[in-house]
């Protein structure tokens, strides 16, 4: 699909048409887009003037977080008329979440849990033994054999959900610098933020390299900026990559010489092989730790992404015993602990046998369904630079398009009046909503794509990306980036958005 500026008189009307459209897309008081998400409490740049939204809770001491990327679009969404009770209309290519119905070849799906007596009380806030026994197995049979350290019930603590394990371990963390990169996950900017002593030290990773951390960059800024932590995703959220190898390798290494590393696992299935020999591998950077109680490495993983049970919430946390010991207690003021009838009902889906099983099957159908999006999105003139090769999400540059659908902000709220949700890459840029122009970011003219859902919703969302391309084709640009539905309808002052006083 090629794109062409309407027809005009003369070569100095082309050009005055050029300016005219360049120079209203420079700035974000100059987009719709930008300005509603502004408007949300959480949102708004600091050095501004803040204003008060009366229908919001204005409690002295209060400030507002601000949403993670998930959360804004699901309420922009419902702005726009969805609703849970109808999503089935809605082709949903936003959420982190995979599909949970049967695939093919893979092992029934759970269809009910037992609730033994004992299963009514709290679990401790470590987590149920035996779930803590049967995590620790896996990982010593998947990536220890042979090695003189193994992981025992003591370095696993179970968790409700990811970010509680990452609230649970900065909650413990002291005064560090703690290094991160740009793009990662969306929560981690609600973690830095909200925990204090992390001070954040970013690093920008981009397409030319493949999105691959610099490791000896890393090494520099640990000698030179004092990073005592570094957090990551791996494989990558949102850009589809992972490090493995001798690259994951030096990484862990980094922990022995006084650095703890803290890596999210939760896509550590999502690895998509090039041989058919290498199905049923997966990642993780315990088969590189040399002593699981002295090499501050902490892993993140649980039952959401690989197993295909977001809504149980049973995750964990593996580390050495004296941090358990720590998110012991941090757990007991922050999240008091994981649900007991479904830590007793997660103990035999990580039999390694049943894991076998799941990993195939959900490596065959996710790249079944990468490779289905790629084709869909060549055929859209919308490659990819740098495809997935692990997770189940797209990292789609729209640069190349004309502005304003070339940023994410405004190509996420098109795609809402087509019944369609995706996530702007701006939510990726730890924090931005903190620090700049939203348009000098380097996750400005990005969206997250997801082909977690079904293969039927991910058609429904890609007709309806060509269909947004076929009307800035047909109507020209200013058919685009306005008429939006707002939660709450306001005026504009100063180029803002504010609610009615």
């Amino acid at each position: 699909m090629h794109f062409h500026l309407p027809r005009v008189q003369s070569f100095s009307h082309l050009v005055d048409h050029v300016r005219d459209a360049m120079k209203h897309y420079k700035h974000e008081k100059e987009s719709e887009a930008h300005r509603i998400f502004r408007q949300v409490a959480g949102n708004r740049p600091k050095g501004m003037p803040q204003t008060i939204n009366p229908e919001e809770e204005t409690v002295p001491g209060i400030e507002h977080p601000g949403s993670t990327g998930v959360i804004y679009c699901t309420e922009r969404a419902m702005a726009n008329g969805f609703s849970y009770a109808e999503s089935h209309e809605w082709a949903n290519l936003g959420q982190g979440a995979p599909e949970v119905g049967h695939i093919p070849n893979s092992p029934p799906r759970p269809e009910s849990i037992p609730l033994p007596l004992d299963s009514l009380e709290y679990a401790p806030t470590t987590g149920i033994r035996e779930l803590r026994e049967a995590v620790a197995n896996l990982y010593n049979y998947t990536y220890r054999k042979g090695k003189a350290s193994q992981y025992t019930y003591e370095n696993v603590c179970i968790v409700p959900g990811g970010r509680a394990g990452l609230s649970r371990v900065a909650a413990v963390i002291s005064d560090v610098y703690c290094g991160y990169q740009v793009p990662d996950y969306t929560a981690y900017a609600q973690v830095l933020s909200a925990f204090k002593r992390l001070v954040p030290v970013p690093t920008i990773l981009d397409a030319k390299h493949k999105y691959k951390l610099d490791l000896e960059q890393v090494k520099k800024d640990i000698r030179n900026q004092g990073l005592a932590v570094i957090i990551a995703s791996n494989p990558r959220n949102p850009t589809g990559q992972v490090m493995k190898g001798h690259d994951l390798k030096e990484l862990i290494s980094l922990s022995r010489e006084g650095t703890t590393v803290i890596l999210d696992e939760f896509y550590s299935w999502y690895v998509y092989p090039e041989h058919e020999s290498d199905y049923g591998k997966s990642i993780s950077a315990a088969k590189y730790v040399d002593d699981v109680n002295n090499d501050p490495v902490v892993l993140i993983d649980g039952l959401t992404k690989n197993w295909r049970l977001p809504g149980w919430r049973v995750c964990w946390v593996i580390g050495p015993k004296n941090l358990i010991t720590a998110l012991s207690q941090s757990g007991s003021f922050l999240d008091g602990g994981a649900n007991h009838a479904m830590q007793l009902a997660a103990v035999p889906l990580l039999d390694p046998d049943h894991v076998a099983l799941e990993k195939v099957a959900l490596q065959r159908h996710f790249k079944m369904k990468r490779d289905h999006v790629l084709a869909r999105l060549h055929e859209l003139h919308l490659d990819v630079e740098v495809p997935p090769n692990s997770t189940f999400y797209v990292w789609l540059n729209l640069e190349k398009l004309p502005p304003p659908l070339n940023n994410g902000l405004t190509f996420f709220e098109e795609l809402l009046k087509e019944k369609t949700i995706v996530i702007p890459g701006i939510f990726f840029d730890i924090n931005p909503a903190q620090r700049r122009n939203l348009f000098h970011s380097p996750c400005h003219h990005f969206v997250r794509l997801s082909f977690g859902p079904p293969l039927d919703d991910l058609d429904r969302g890609l007709d309806a990306i060509g269909r947004v391309l076929k009307k800035a084709k047909k109507n020209g640009i200013h058919a685009i980036g306005h008429s939006y539905k707002k939660s709450i309808e306001g005026h504009t002052e100063n180029g803002y958005l504010h609610p009615p006083q």
